[in-house]
């Protein structure tokens, strides 16, 4: 990550604990000279300050989210930079990679042009594609850069979900059982392609609870 400017890593429930000695043997110095590392229980914890999330994956998902190599994605990241937007890059563990779950999260999958026949990357490999991509454009990248609207933060986003998926399975929406997943998978991913802000995901929380309190309202006065 150094090797190219990159400092903010988020670790997800560490295989070997924190801190780690080996690790920092490895870092060659990298967290002494700027690397911060941060550790959270969940992945919903380490993005919920992001606005736009991209999955690492070479496995197809059936899940309706934009595709982008690694330039690509440095570009869409560096567009996005004259505001206070902040992106960030989900990787899987090194022996599974990401679940689909973690996927659901992200707005776009991101993946590299590898062989088919022979796609598995180790972890620091897949690190190291990206941050050389990154490097490769920074200095590329001009001073200035147009502000857009504010993408919300994913903790609020993941709020909305909740919300969401709770007053749904109140109504009787999730049936049969089994589909729930599926379901909610699907929800997901057509919500995150919006790139919501603050405002529309208070708007929408508050067109949830209307709907909810409605259809109270209306058992109420059927009883």
């Amino acid at each position: 990550m150094l090797n190219f400017g990159l400092v903010d890593l988020r670790i997800v429930r560490p295989r070997d604990g924190w801190p780690s000695l080996p690790a920092a043997k490895l870092s060659a110095g990298a967290f002494e000279a700027g690397v911060s590392g941060r550790i959270y229980d969940r992945v919903e914890e380490a993005i919920s300050d992001l606005s736009h999330v991209y999955a690492a994956t070479a496995r197809p998902r059936e899940m309706e989210k934009p595709v982008v190599d690694a330039p690509k994605a440095v570009q869409d990241i560096t567009s996005r930079m004259g505001t206070q937007s902040q992106s960030g890059i989900l990787f899987g563990s090194e022996s599974s990679g990401l679940t689909n779950h973690d996927v659901t999260f992200a707005d776009t999958i991101l993946t590299y042009p590898v062989n088919s026949d022979f796609a598995s990357l180790n972890l620091a490999m897949a690190v190291g594609v990206f941050a050389s991509a990154w490097g490769q454009a920074a200095n590329e990248r001009p001073e200035g850069f147009e502000t857009g609207s504010e993408a919300a933060p994913r903790e609020e986003l993941i709020g909305m979900f909740k919300h969401l998926e709770q007053e749904l399975g109140r109504a009787g929406y999730f049936h049969p059982p089994e589909k729930t997943p599926v379901m909610v998978q699907n929800l997901r991913a057509a919500f995150i392609r919006g790139e919501w802000t603050s405002q529309e995901i208070q708007t929408f929380r508050g067109a949830i609870k209307a709907l909810a309190l409605g259809r109270g309202k209306a058992r109420i006065e059927r009883e």
